[in-house]
């Protein structure tokens, strides 16, 4: 009879207890939102939490934002992809304007026009173009990753050529071969370098490992721009039909536009990969100072556009490694030079994987045939350590060496915990080594 009231009990007891399961959404746990809460006293009952509008906003952002957002991206992608939207917006407007006037120069709904000339003239185009772009990835392709930023704003900027060039074609008829092909060429560069600076830009977004995650969420946003500024650029090129001064007012003030929001746009980029100008930035200030720069202070300091446009500016920090010369052939030094190298070798770099040598006021790095990327980076401090203390007329090969052997790690160690990758040196490629031996002692570097 006991045994049958504590089991009555256990039963009462259960039956009064109330469990609670809560549901929650999202990918990451810093951004997760209560949607439902369960519960089973005294009857089984759900309640929403949140409206259906809020629920069906966020699985909608879902389709133009990385999985996580914003845990999961760098703080600079949000800003970036704003203006980088706009700047597209503004593109795919002006093409509807730009294509208008090169059909017209083709003669596309003229009884004169041949379709096998029109065919033969946009061939030629094509052609050119691509014939432009493998030649601009032989001579620059390697220098894309190192200055990604200028090479970003660069391409737009070639773009706005091409489009300026395809509107200026019906001006021109008896050279309109000439004026469609430069324009071509101009898009040509566009393409490989806004190509190759969205892959290094889309790593420095990815925090993790979703550069694939982000890839396809800015193809979904470019892909509502484009529909966007394509509906409002026929719409746009229908009130300006047959108005030359309109056409030419909406072109240039949106290509201003598009020029402000681009340079906006890589203004808003903190890279952290050490390229040549940023660790001479990043040098500079620590030998001054003995403080290592953030990321975020470094790119309002470098350079966006090129350095031979911006030179004028009073406001830009005079670099030394304008004074550096990464990946000097050893053939191409005079005799002079050559004796100052093999000393130098035997003296001061034979265990080292690079060699210095001071060349009319420039400080030129020979590095050995198996240094590594490490030693790139350390080649390219220390000459900057010489050049450095040439200013101050004092004795730069020992004294840059014992600043290199107090100094150096500690630099490193600062920069790492300050969120910089301290891997490698983002610079074109050295492609010219040398191997140094010491044959009285029968010592080689290997």
């Amino acid at each position: 009879m006991e045994e049958i009231l504590s089991a009555n009990k256990e039963t009462r007891s259960s039956s009064s207890s109330k469990f609670i399961i809560e549901e929650w959404n999202g990918s990451s746990s810093s951004k997760l939102f209560k949607t439902a809460t369960i519960t089973t006293s005294p009857y089984l009952s759900i309640q929403r939490s949140g409206s259906r509008f809020n629920h069906v906003w966020r699985r909608v952002l879902q389709a133009f934002v990385p999985e996580g957002f914003p845990s999961s991206v760098t703080p600079d992608y949000a800003p970036f992809q704003v203006w980088d939207s706009l700047q597209g917006l503004s593109t795919y407007i002006r093409t509807m304007l730009s294509t208008q006037a090169l059909l017209s120069a083709i003669g596309v709904g003229e009884k004169s026009a041949t379709v096998i000339g029109a065919t033969f003239q946009w061939f030629l185009r094509d052609l050119t173009g691509m014939l432009g772009g493998i030649l601009f990835t032989f001579y620059q392709g390697s220098d894309l990753d190192s200055n990604a930023k200028m090479w970003r704003l660069v391409a737009d900027l070639m773009n706005d050529l091409g489009m300026l060039m395809d509107l200026l074609s019906p001006l021109f008829p008896s050279a309109f071969i000439f004026v469609v092909c430069l324009g071509s060429l101009s898009r040509s560069f566009t393409g490989v370098a806004s190509g190759a600076t969205r892959a290094a830009l889309t790593q420095h977004f990815a925090l993790q490992n979703n550069a694939a995650d982000i890839s396809a969420k800015e193809g979904s946003q470019e892909t509502v721009a484009t529909m966007i500024g394509m509906a409002l650029g026929m719409i746009l090129a229908r009130i300006t039909m047959g108005l030359p001064l309109a056409i030419w007012f909406s072109f240039l003030s949106l290509t201003v536009f598009h020029m402000y929001a681009n340079y906006r746009a890589v203004g808003c980029l903190a890279l952290t990969s050490l390229n040549i100008e940023r660790s001479a930035i990043l040098f500079q200030h620590f030998m001054e100072t003995g403080q290592v720069l953030s990321p975020e202070q470094v790119s309002r300091m470098e350079h966006v556009l090129p350095t031979w446009i911006t030179s004028w500016s009073s406001k830009k920090v005079k670099l030394l490694h304008a004074n550096v010369r990464l990946g000097v052939r050893v053939s191409s030094l005079d005799h002079q030079e050559m004796k100052e190298v093999l000393l130098s070798a035997g003296s001061h770099y034979l265990k080292a994987k690079y060699l210095l040598v001071e060349r009319k006021g420039i400080i030129n790095v020979i590095m050995h045939k198996n240094s590594t990327a490490s030693d790139v980076l350390q080649s390219f401090i220390h000459a900057l350590v010489m050049a450095k203390l040439m200013q101050k007329s004092t004795p730069v090969y020992l004294e840059s060496q014992s600043w290199m052997d107090k100094h150096y790690e500690v630099f490193l160690q600062k920069l790492s915990s300050l969120g910089w990758k301290t891997g490698r040196l983002l610079s074109p490629p050295v492609i010219w080594k040398a191997n140094w031996t010491d044959v009285s002692s029968d010592d080689k570097i290997d």
